[in-house]
C-alpha cells in the first residue's frame, strides 16, 4: 500500500511537473491544456487553478453515468495544478529553439511516465479519462470514438478562446499512446496474492 500511494503521488506531481513543462516550451499543448489554457486566459487565472476547477466540474459529470471516484481521482484534481503552478513558478520558457524543442520532448516522455505511475498504482482514474470509461460503459460507443471526440471538442474550444496550438499538440498526439502502452507495465502494481506466488515460483 506505501508503495502504491507514494507511486500514486510521485505521478501526480510529475504530470503536473509536465504540463508546465508544456507551456514553457511554448510549441503547442496537449488538447485538454489548450483548453486549460484558453480558459485561464479569457478569465485571468493561472493554469493550475483552470485544471482544478475543470476537473472538479468533468467530476460531476461522472454523477449521471454513475461512476464512483476513487482515491487517484480526488488527488487527480487537487494535485496536477498544484504541481504544475509550483513548476512554473521555477520554469522559464528557453530562448533557444532547440532547446524548447527538447524541453517539449522531455514533456511528453514525462507526461508518459507520470501516467504510467498514477494508472499502475490502481486508485482509480482520473476525471476525464473516467468521464471516457463512463460514457463508454453506459453506451457501448467505440473508447476510441469517446475519446477522439471529448479531445476534438476541447482542443477547438481552447483554440477558439485563445490557447496554444503548435508543433507540440502533434507530436502529443502522435506520441503519447505508444508511450503510454510502453511504461505501464512497468509501474501496475500487481496484486499481493499474485505477487506472493509469483516470488514463490521464482525461489523454487
Amino acid at each position: 500500500m506505501l508503495r502504491r500511494l507514494l507511486q500514486l503521488y510521485v505521478g501526480l506531481c510529475l504530470y503536473g511537473v509536465s504540463t508546465a513543462m508544456f507551456v514553457r516550451a511554448n510549441l503547442g499543448a496537449d488538447p485538454w491544456d489548450v483548453f486549460h489554457l484558453g480558459v485561464g486566459k479569457v478569465f485571468s487565472l493561472d493554469i493550475g487553478t483552470v485544471m482544478i476547477i475543470t476537473g472538479a466540474l468533468v467530476l460531476l459529470l461522472w454523477i449521471p453515468i454513475r461512476q464512483r471516484p476513487g482515491l487517484g481521482t480526488i488527488s487527480n484534481v487537487i494535485v496536477l495544478g498544484l504541481a504544475a503552478n509550483a513548476t512554473m513558478a521555477v520554469l522559464t520558457t528557453p530562448e533557444s529553439v532547440w532547446l524548447k524543442s527538447g524541453l517539449m520532448i522531455a514533456a511528453v516522455v514525462l507526461n508518459a511516465l507520470a501516467t504510467g505511475m498514477y494508472i499502475g498504482a490502481g486508485f482509480g482514474s482520473g476525471p476525464r479519462d473516467g468521464l471516457m470509461t463512463g460514457i463508454h460503459a453506459r453506451t457501448g460507443w467505440s473508447l476510441r470514438l469517446i475519446r477522439t471526440s471529448i479531445e476534438l471538442t476541447v482542443l477547438i474550444i481552447g483554440y477558439l478562446l485563445g490557447g496554444s496550438v503548435g508543433i507540440g499538440t502533434l507530436v502529443y498526439a502522435l506520441a503519447i499512446g505508444p508511450l503510454i502502452q510502453l511504461c505501464l507495465p512497468w509501474f501496475r502494481v500487481q496484486p499481493a496474492s499474485r505477487a506472493v506466488v509469483q516470488k514463490a515460483k521464482a525461489i523454487s
